[in-house]
């Protein structure tokens, strides 16, 4: 019998295609097989055995692809990058103590800046008595939040207390309160109730007296400071009065000086309020820096002006500009209340010689002294002569025209009638009536009436042979018009009974 095929090692991912060629090529070996074992022997006995070993099958040889996979050198594996070590975050922030009682102390804190590339996994809050350095964990498992209340301490113990915050890089830089907290219940917590008044700027003229009272509450009896500027207060200037329920700021004589922020700080325990007041002290403003007259043309003149270099202590609310003839040298105000640096000055008289000066305006009033200008404005006399213009006589001069012509009308025998026309010309045109291309003249039948351009003719209880053609006619120098209607006369009916 022929011998088994060797076996075939496979690829290490070979295709779907290639393992089914696999079973395939090993079930097509025994079948090739086969035929060599039922062939029956050849007559001659000689050449059997030499048909025989010519006839043994060879070792099937792998598919090509199978071959290729075998033959394939392994694909080279670089070596991954290792990650950085994990860091440690940086400090915790803003450490400080929310509420307190007799057995417990609430602290409330910021997460670090610096988060690390391990990211956070929380925080360890320790304490120890005031006066040791034995630091002790108050918490089992890590802090997710920045909010703890430290719990079961004994009453009147003085504990030290900082937070650290921890991930796979370690621990933090611990961050502790600046001083010992002292385990005891706050009857109440201390509270400026600054006044409404003091909450926006408070102005006081120079040499004025401020007493300023601020209330407060809290106990026991809270500790009150004061600030100006972030530094102690001068005693000698500003003095500081205070009970239980309020304190008092006393200036006997203000000045410039005083003028600051004020900081009120009442304090019990571990606990404290402030609260701020502006102050400012002002006084009248100094004049103007300098004037000048810029330019001086018919009964004007331009003056300019610069700011004042000591405003009191406060804004520029506005000028006032005064003016002196030199002949009398009184002084009266020209422009008062004035925002801007520069004014021109109108009406001046002819002939007369000016002087100007400023004076600066705060809120305090007006400046105490003015600046005057340096020059002084001539209006010099110049002589006029006036030559009225020449005007062209309009033509209002135009032929009659009809404005509103005669209607067409039917009257009744025995009824009188009008007839009404309107007509516009320069000169006045003459207006004639004519009947039948007749001119009617003076006939008593007929009333004749042209009023303000309006023409009517009355015809009086007209009979049978009063109706015609009727004209009117207007005619002035530059022309005439005509207009014409048809009067016509009817007779009243008869009844039948009265023709019989």
């Amino acid at each position: 019998m022929p011998s088994k095929p060797a076996p075939i090692k496979k690829a290490a991912k070979p295709a779907k295609k290639e393992e089914a060629a696999e079973p395939a090529a090993a079930e097509a070996a025994p079948a090739e097989a086969a035929p060599a074992e039922a062939a029956p022997a050849p007559a001659e006995g000689e050449a059997a055995p030499a048909e025989a070993a010519a006839e043994e099958p060879k070792p099937p040889t792998p598919p090509p692809a199978e071959a290729e996979a075998a033959e394939a050198p392994a694909e080279e594996v670089r070596p991954e990058t290792p990650p950085p070590p994990p860091e440690p975050t940086s400090i915790p922030l803003d450490l400080f103590i929310e509420d307190k009682n007799d057995t417990t102390v609430t602290i409330m804190w910021s997460q670090p800046e610096v988060i690390g590339n391990s990211g956070l996994d929380g925080y360890t809050i320790e304490v120890c008595k005031d006066g040791t350095e034995d630091w002790k964990a108050v918490n089992e498992d890590l802090q997710k939040s920045c909010r703890y209340i430290i719990k079961n301490q004994t009453t009147g113990d003085r504990l030290k207390i900082r937070v650290v915050a921890l991930n796979a890089g370690g621990r933090s830089p611990s961050l502790s309160l600046p001083e010992a907290v002292l385990v005891k219940e706050v009857a109440d917590r201390p509270k400026v109730r600054l006044p409404r008044y003091l909450r926006q700027r408070y102005v006081a003229q120079v040499g004025e007296k401020i007493n300023l009272t601020i209330p407060f509450s809290g106990k026991p009896k809270p500790v009150v400071s004061w600030t100006k500027d972030g530094l102690p207060l001068d005693t000698k200037r500003v003095m500081i009065r205070s009970t239980e329920r309020d304190s008092i700021l006393f200036i006997r004589v203000s000045e410039r000086d005083d003028s600051g922020v004020y900081e009120i700080c009442v304090k019990v325990d571990d606990f404290e309020d402030k609260a701020q007041l502006i102050l400012q002290i002002v006084e009248l403003p100094g004049p103007p820096a300098s004037v000048k007259v810029a330019d001086t043309w018919g009964f004007n003149v331009a003056l300019e002006w610069t700011a004042p270099t000591d405003k009191g202590n406060t804004d520029i609310t506005g000028y006032t500009v005064q003016k002196s003839d030199k002949k009398t040298g009184d002084w009266f105000t020209v422009v008062d209340h004035y925002h801007r640096l520069n004014a021109t000055i109108s009406d001046l008289i002819m002939g007369n010689t000016y002087k100007f000066r400023v004076y600066s305006e705060n809120k305090c009033g007006i400046s105490e002294e003015a600046t005057v200008a340096k020059e002084e404005s001539s209006i010099v006399k110049i002589g006029i002569d006036y030559k009225p213009p020449e005007y062209k006589e309009r033509d209002f001069t135009e032929p009659p025209k009809f404005t509103t012509a005669l209607n067409d009308r039917a009257t009744t025998v025995g009824y009188s009638t009008k007839l009404l026309c309107s007509v516009r010309g320069v000169p006045r045109p003459k207006v004639i009536w004519m009947k039948n291309q007749m001119i009617i003249g003076e006939d008593p039948k007929y009333r004749q009436i042209c009023v303000q351009g309006i023409c009517s003719l009355e015809i009086r209880k007209p009979g049978n042979y009063d109706g015609g053609v009727y004209t009117c006619k207007a005619k002035n120098t530059h022309g005439e018009a005509i207009v014409s209607c048809k009067l016509e006369v009817k007779q009243i009916p008869v009844p039948d009974a009265e023709k019989q």
